[in-house]
């Protein structure tokens, strides 16, 4: 092993930032034409093969998955950091809910998939809410806001962006951003 690089949970730092980097390329993919995107676009996106992408992920559900995996972790992590780095726990909030509805409103063709029988996609609501509500609970704790819980707000926010890409008169940012400005 390269001298700085350091084991953990089985995987060398350099083959983690790799992962990384494959499934960021494949999430823009999806976001740019769906969760059925071509493999071969996702592997030119993130600068490697075919083959890499088949040895990391041997069906299209399990790299899905851990793309999906991957960004409910980021938007996990971002919410303590936003409350450390920004001037209040309400700009935290603010904030922290934009990448909840820039996370949900890219999932282009991820709710078709999460519904079908594919036992690879079971997990994947209960990993959403084991990560996410916590973080939103703490937020709205250090905003000291009671009127609404974190699940109510979670679900509340996706209600909101639902059918954001199909309607061009829709913003649901603008709704999301209402709906939290409406907060105490």
């Amino acid at each position: 092993m390269p001298s700085g690089e350091v084991a953990v949970a089985g995987k060398r730092a350099d083959a983690r930032r790799n992962e990384a980097t494959l499934l960021d390329a494949a999430a823009a993919a999806f976001v740019a034409s769906g969760v059925d995107a071509p493999v071969r676009d996702i592997a030119a996106r993130a600068g490697v093969g075919v083959g890499t992408i088949y040895r990391h992920f041997p069906t299209r559900a399990d790299l899905i998955v851990a793309v999906y995996r991957h960004q409910i972790e980021a938007c996990a992590a971002a919410g303590p950091e936003l409350l450390n780095a920004s001037d209040s726990p309400r700009a935290a909030l603010a904030r922290w809910i934009d990448l909840f509805v820039d996370f949900l409103v890219t999932k282009h063709g991820l709710a078709e998939a999460l519904r079908s029988d594919d036992a690879a996609f079971e997990s994947l609501h209960a990993a959403f809410l084991d990560r996410l509500l916590p973080v939103c609970a703490a937020l709205l704790d250090a905003c000291e806001i009671r009127a609404v819980d974190a699940y109510q707000l979670l679900r509340a926010v996706g209600n909101l962006c639902i059918g954001a890409g199909s309607d061009a008169r829709y913003d649901a940012r603008r709704m999301v951003g209402i709906l939290v400005a409406g907060l105490s």
